[in-house]
């Protein structure tokens, strides 16, 4: 817990309000240790700062490696550090049901967060154990799904192959996911053929005689295109996951409170035809069903949202008690900004902007309450201390204003 006493005096001074309103934050973005849109945590956090983003957390899937990167990069662009962590767990009654949780496609299979994580990590040997066990399936399935590719390949003439550890080794670092797969197929046909009419060529016969849809100059519909035709469920190279990589989602909230975070819910809210899943589509019986597993912190990422029926969503659940942050993700390809839009093109509006550095504010105090007193915003039982949320605020904003001035 060094990192936090290091960087935060014992007696905090103290801080007035940050003029112009609600500094931005973005609470959820991946880096390369899992599938980013950047090509390092260096590139994210100087990105921040020049949107004049304030306080960043990364949100890995699977993994805390990029912590010490990103506690290095945004203390010295001046920002603070938020430290989570994603899983995809299987919550098996709502599979069960048939019921879609988070996954539009999956019924059962739920995103989840940890925030505010104890850094340095705190997670016991077993449970790290666990997580290790997950990423060596994750990166068996995508080896295989390359192995498909290459007889598909092979079966269409192209005398070109793909190799696991030159993947992991250019375009990701511990874990392979099916992105870096896609990337690695659309790198293969770029370095192979000099001529857009050869490159065409290629993807038609790996399409099995289909041609490409998107400009073969976008980068990012381009590798879109390749997981959808090959690599997701459907494609002629798919490969089904393990089922051991699905940890119950019990197993992850536990999980998520030994590594000293707050067990947060994902809402994928509203798609692009205004609909919900199942599980959300019902939000008074969702608000109970998380409450009683245990959850009192939720997040959005809006550039997928309406912005007034997300807002809908936030303040009926901001009413209810919860903590609520928002994020951008970054873990397709394609540049976006880091300040957090609804849509991808409308801003947030002033209640929205407040409850977001709200949140970031108590996942702040929670960071640095648990480093110096062993118990942050959660009691010993798990449950939020919400007769102190805004102690707690108060306490996150002064924390955030010292490191950011």
């Amino acid at each position: 817990m060094d990192f936090w006493k290091k960087l935060i005096p014992s007696n905090l001074p103290p801080l007035g309000g940050i003029e112009g309103g609600s500094p931005k934050v973005n609470c959820h973005l991946h880096t390369p240790h899992s599938f980013s849109a950047f090509c390092c945590v260096e590139e994210a956090v100087e990105q921040a700062a020049a949107e004049g983003v304030k306080v960043v957390g990364v949100n890995d899937f699977f993994t805390f490696d990029a912590y010490d990167a990103w506690s290095y990069q945004t203390i010295k662009n001046g920002l603070f550090p938020l430290f989570n962590v994603e899983f995809i767990g299987l919550d098996a009654e709502k599979k069960e049901k048939g019921l879609r949780v988070n996954d539009p496609a999956n019924p059962g299979r739920t995103y989840l967060s940890g925030k505010a994580l104890a850094y340095p990590v705190v997670l016991p040997k077993p449970d790290l154990a666990k997580i290790a066990h997950i990423k060596d399936q994750n990166n068996a399935q995508v080896k295989e799904m390359m192995e498909k590719v290459n007889r598909i390949m092979a079966d269409a003439g192209i005398k070109l192959s793909l190799n696991f550890d030159e993947i992991k080794s250019t375009f990701a670092k511990d874990q392979v996911r099916e992105r870096h797969l896609a990337r690695a197929i659309r790198e293969l046909a770029v370095n192979s053929f000099s001529t857009e009419k050869e490159r065409l060529g290629f993807f038609k016969k790996l399409f099995g005689r289909q041609a490409l849809k998107s400009e073969i100059t976008d980068e990012a519909a381009v590798e879109n295109e390749i997981r959808s035709k090959l690599l997701k469920a459907g494609g002629t190279a798919f490969v089904e996951e393990d089922p051991s990589v699905f940890l119950d989602t019990t197993a992850i909230h536990n999980i998520i409170i030994k590594a000293g975070g707050i067990p947060t819910y994902p809402f994928l809210a509203d798609d692009a035809k205004g609909n919900y899943t199942d599980f959300e589509g019902d939000l008074p019986k969702a608000i109970v069903d998380l409450k009683n597993r245990g959850y009192y912190s939720v997040e959005f990422i809006p550039t997928r949202n309406n912005h007034d029926k997300m807002k809908e969503y936030v303040m009926a659940l901001v009413k209810e008690g919860f903590v609520v942050t928002f994020g951008t993700e970054h873990n397709a390809p394609g540049k976006q900004p880091i300040e957090v839009f609804t849509g991808g093109k409308t801003p947030l509006d002033n209640d929205l902007m407040k409850i977001n550095y709200e949140g970031a504010c108590i996942l702040a105090a929670h960071q640095y309450l648990f480093a110096t007193k062993g118990e942050g915003i959660l009691n010993k039982n798990g449950a939020y201390k919400q007769n102190k949320k805004i102690e707690f605020a108060e306490l996150g904003h002064k924390l955030i204003q010292y490191v950011i001035k």
